[in-house]
């Protein structure tokens, strides 16, 4: 599945330009190095966390987007940089059980 069809069956909120890259699985975490450690590049991450240092992990790991549950939405500086580096955010109302659900309904683990 690809990151413009995953926001349109969910209905997320967008935070920055959409980065139409595959989606190959989720991973969950709010640690980065968790992320590091366990993420899988072609991820999707949901996460609380919204700080620098999380684009800069998910770069790294070359995550296809992240999305921020329970209706987070980072810093400008922080959309700047996911922007820099190609990574789609989104903002969902759900929280990560519920999200998960959904993606699992939808064939993504």
């Amino acid at each position: 599945m690809k990151v413009s069809e995953l926001a349109e069956k969910i209905g997320m909120t967008p935070l920055n330009a959409i980065y139409d890259k595959d989606i190959d699985g989720v991973f969950i975490s709010d640690m980065v190095s968790d992320i590091v450690s366990g993420a899988q590049a072609g991820n999707l991450l949901m996460t609380i966390q919204m700080h620098k240092n999380l684009i800069a992990t998910a770069n790294l790991v070359d995550i296809s987007a992240i999305i921020f549950v329970r209706a987070k939405k980072p810093l400008d500086d922080v959309i700047a940089l996911a922007d820099k580096a190609g990574i789609t955010l989104f903002s969902s109302d759900l929280d990560t059980w519920k999200l998960a659900i959904k993606l699992h309904e939808l064939g993504i683990e």
